[in-house]
């Protein structure tokens, strides 16, 4: 059987997809996954099932600045690529998925760094 948490996860993530899908009209999403040690973050186009641009703590540019991938300074930088890269994709619009998490911490701090990357959502 299931946790209480992670059945609470699932109703939030299902309720964030849903209203995703009734806003997003021809405009990709950026995802964010967040695990313990890293965040990833992924701009994806529905309609054919792409990767446009995507980046993570993990990525080689980021890993030496960076003390940590758990924590708001790595979730700023992630933003801050994954805007820049976007960008260079030809991305200016995207709908916000926060999965299931909580608009908090280091989701916020993404999003955050993403909005001043130049995306808008």
């Amino acid at each position: 059987m299931q946790s209480r948490e992670k059945r609470l996860f699932e109703r939030r993530k299902g309720r964030v997809r849903y209203r995703i899908s009734r806003v997003a009209v021809r405009r990709p999403r950026l995802s964010v996954f967040r695990s313990s040690l890293h965040i990833y973050a992924q701009v994806i186009d529905d309609a054919t099932g792409r990767t446009l641009a995507a980046a993570s703590s993990l990525d080689k540019s980021l890993r030496e600045d960076l003390k940590s991938g758990a924590n708001i300074a790595a979730a700023a930088a992630v933003g801050k690529l994954v805007a820049e890269r976007a960008k260079a994709a030809g991305v200016d619009a995207v709908v916000f998925d926060r999965g299931g998490y909580i608009f908090h911490g280091r989701v916020k701090a993404l999003a955050d760094a993403a909005r001043e990357g130049g995306l808008k959502f």
